[in-house]
């Protein structure tokens, strides 16, 4: 009989149940049912397999027509769902419902109703004191959270978020037992739980314990137990508009359809589910729309608040694009449950419990980054007494290892949230070839950066102990200060070259090429840069002559001033001047260093030929030993005063020559102390120290005549050896012109 012919049969043609359950009891019947059905599966395996190979041989659709086909589906259910809605509904009100066959009894569906609504009451009411009752526990919660003392806060709130939501799925749970309790012995027949109170309080459980996640989320009373950084009238919209839609679409998918579908018919059941839906999606769509531009504004000023370029980019992003996700969101839900609404809700449900997940341990994550490793470590005092430049180096290290691993958080969580809406599999990534070698190439760049960061630490701060005073062999020498800094530089430049090339080669490229190309480029860097090749040697053999050091005072290609910095190619001198020069080696051809081991100040004194030279010798000796005795001189001097004597007469004076040892760079400070002390020491002696005079000269007209000169005479004391103080002699006034009328000539005179 083909089936064709089988479905034209009238339905009294069709074998009974009852001539079924008459085959099956009879054991001999029922092994000849099994053989000719074994028989029917064997003819019918070739064209099911035939039929299989016809289907992969067949090209896949395209995606336009997958799309077209699936629109077409949901538009033919929808069409199929309202006439059937429509049917029934007229069924209803005449008493006659087809999908069973029976007709509706109004008496028992308002009976059920009735126990269910006092089964919702005596929950909910439950429910509400036990939420008064945990209440002060809360706001204690909330208080601990905010200005407790002691841990992180971002673990403070942690841990505060997690014990009220304990005691919230405690409350939970308590209202859950209640129910069934009130169900079971004070509602219907006792010690029988109906149909009715079962399904409302499984959704109970599962809507109230979605709500005490929302409740973590957007705590709007307790602001203590908020995980999102929002203000309280922001997190009480978002929390009642979620836990709206969430009820609604809970109470209605898993009691409202379920009791139809019982009590009345599975087709209007389907069709309620079915307006449940759309009802939610509007709703949503129209909380979105109106919230655009506020939550676009909100997330922009949070997003010029943010330190991290690329959070910043991403919120800014987020602001312009984020109704457009949430309506994606909620159309894609609807699409699902179109399709497949068996399947679609707990896939729905997982994905974006996960997705939540992800996002607020993200955000966790990073708020305890910044709240631990992002404040300024502080070492102890002996550390960094020990090593003082540890702690910057350290704390300038904070800032790119935080946005790295904020980045990383970021990546990580994306990636997450695409495996939860199967957009990428993770698993399958993982697994393959590809994706293994890339994780182990990323691990392994990851652990190479991560040690050289350590192994530069660890030399930086060894090399700190050496130079620091306190902690080494004491003050270090200037050369030991000149060869570690260039130690220290030369292990930077190594490092930071090995490094690299470690890294390329573990993502896998060859450095062969890369260290021959380096080596040709370098010999013809070499043959072009003679000069350059030429400073370094030279500066090599300066620092191995120990020729300067920094803060030596150096003459160099006539420039005298202080060694700054020297590299291995250059020397930085500041002169008296301030200006700085920077001399390359090669420039160099002799080195005058006027701080080795000591030093010598020089110097020489004139006085007139009618000075008795003992007695200035004697004045130069007691100038010396003032300042030997100086509290900020004494240390400076190394020997006593060498006197060389008469070095020359020369045309208008005697010149002796006295030399002062001094520490190295003292002998300027020495000697200009020491030619203070001379010149005190001469005036009291009355030793002169001649000087160039000048000869005024009135000019003359160009009659040949000099003009009359404004004169007046001065009448002056002058003792027998000259000098003012005794009584002026006939004939010795003083003539003193008047500046008006006469004209200085600069030009010395050598006479006395």
């Amino acid at each position: 009989m083909s089936m064709a012919q089988a479905q034209s049969q009238e339905p009294t043609s069709a074998p009974s149940y009852d001539a079924l359950a008459e085959v099956l009891e009879n054991e001999q019947s029922r092994q000849q049912l099994i053989k000719e059905l074994r028989s029917l599966a064997a003819q019918q395996a070739p064209s099911a397999a035939q039929a299989a190979e016809n289907a992969t041989d067949a090209a896949e659709p395209s995606l336009p027509s997958q799309l077209a086909e699936t629109t077409s589906e949901i538009a033919g259910g929808l069409s199929d769902q309202f006439n059937n809605l429509v049917e029934v509904t007229g069924n209803l009100f005449t008493g006659n419902v087809a999908d069973d066959n029976a007709a509706f009894n109004s008496a028992t569906f308002m009976n059920a109703a009735i126990n269910l609504g006092l089964v919702v009451l005596a929950t909910a009411v439950l429910f509400w004191l036990l939420r008064r009752l945990a209440s002060p526990i809360f706001a204690r919660f909330s208080h601990w959270s905010r200005h407790g003392e002691g841990k992180t806060p971002v673990l403070r709130l942690v841990v505060c978020v997690a014990l009220a939501c304990l005691v919230d799925v405690l409350a939970v749970g308590i209202a859950y037992v209640g129910g069934n309790l009130v169900a079971t012995f004070l509602v219907g027949e006792t010690g029988e739980l109906t149909t009715q109170a079962s399904l409302f309080l499984n959704a109970f459980v599962v809507i109230e314990l979605l709500k005490a996640g929302l409740r973590v989320l957007f705590s709007s009373r307790y602001e203590g137990l908020r995980l999102l950084p929002i203000d309280s009238s922001e997190a009480a919209y978002w929390n009642r508009w979620l836990a709206l839609l969430i009820g609604m679409v809970g109470y209605g998918v898993m009691v409202v359809e379920p009791l139809i579908n019982i009590n009345i018919s599975s087709t209007l059941g389907q069709g309620v589910n079915t307006l449940i839906m759309f009802i939610a999606y509007f709703y949503a769509v129209t909380v979105i729309l109106k919230n655009r531009t506020r939550l676009r504004h909100a997330i922009r000023a949070r997003a010029e608040k943010s330190t991290l370029a690329a959070g910043q980019f991403s919120l800014i992003l987020l602001s312009r694009t984020w109704h457009l996700l949430g309506l994606a969101y909620f159309t894609v839900v609807l699409v699902l449950t179109l399709l497949s609404p068996a399947e679609a809700l707990p896939f729905v449900l997982y994905a974006t419990l996960k997705t939540l997940g992800l996002v607020v341990v993200g955000i966790l994550l990073s708020s305890l980054l910044s709240q631990t490793i992002g404040r300024r470590i502080t070492l102890s005092d002996e550390l960094r007494r020990k090593l003082p430049l540890l702690e910057p180096r350290l704390n300038s290290y904070i800032p790119a290892a935080l946005r790295f691993l904020r980045v990383l958080i970021v990546s990580m969580a994306v990636l997450l949230i695409f495996n939860a809406w199967y957009i990428v599999d993770l698993n399958a990534w993982y697994e393959s070839e590809a994706g293994g070698k890339l994780m182990a190439k990323i691990i392994g760049v990851a652990i190479i950066l991560a040690v050289a960061a350590m192994v530069w630490v660890v030399l930086a701060s060894l090399i700190e102990h050496k130079l620091n005073p306190e902690t080494g062999n004491g003050q270090p020498s200037a050369r030991a200060q000149t060869l570690l800094l260039l130690f220290r530089n030369a292990v930077a430049i190594a490092l930071a070259t090995l490094t690299i090339m470690i890294a390329l080669s573990e993502i896998g490229i060859n450095i062969g090429p890369l260290i021959a190309g380096a080596g040709v480029l370098g010999l013809a860097i070499g043959f072009g840069a003679q000069k350059l090749v030429q400073d370094i040697i030279t500066g090599v053999f300066i620092q191995i002559e120990n020729a300067m050091n920094t803060g030596d005072v150096v003459t160099l290609a006539g420039i005298t001033g202080t060694a700054e910095k020297l590299s291995i190619r250059s020397v930085g001198i500041r002169d008296l001047s301030g200006t700085y020069h920077i001399i390359p080696f090669s420039s160099v051809d002799t080195v005058s260093n006027y701080m080795r081991e000591f030093a010598f100040h020089v110097g020489e004194y004139r006085v007139a030929y009618r000075e008795n030279i003992d007695d200035a010798i004697a004045q130069l000796q007691n100038a010396f030993d003032e300042l030997a005795v100086s509290e900020d001189n004494k240390r400076e001097i190394l020997a006593p005063l060498e006197v060389a004597g008469v070095i020359a007469l020369a045309d208008s004076s005697v010149i002796i020559r006295v030399r002062i040892k001094t520490t190295p760079g003292m002998q300027w400070a020495v000697g200009r102390a020491y030619n203070r002390l001379v010149k005190l020491h001469f005036d009291n002696a009355g030793i002169e120290i001649p000087f160039p005079h000048s000869t005024v000269y009135f000019g003359v007209g160009k009659e040949g005549q000099a003009p009359s000169a404004n004169l007046r005479v001065m009448e002056q004391d002058f003792d027998v050896n000259g000098h003012p103080g005794g009584h002026a002699k006939s004939g010795e006034n003083v003539v003193a012109a008047d500046s008006k009328s006469a004209v200085a000539n600069d030009a010395p005179n050598d006479n006395d």
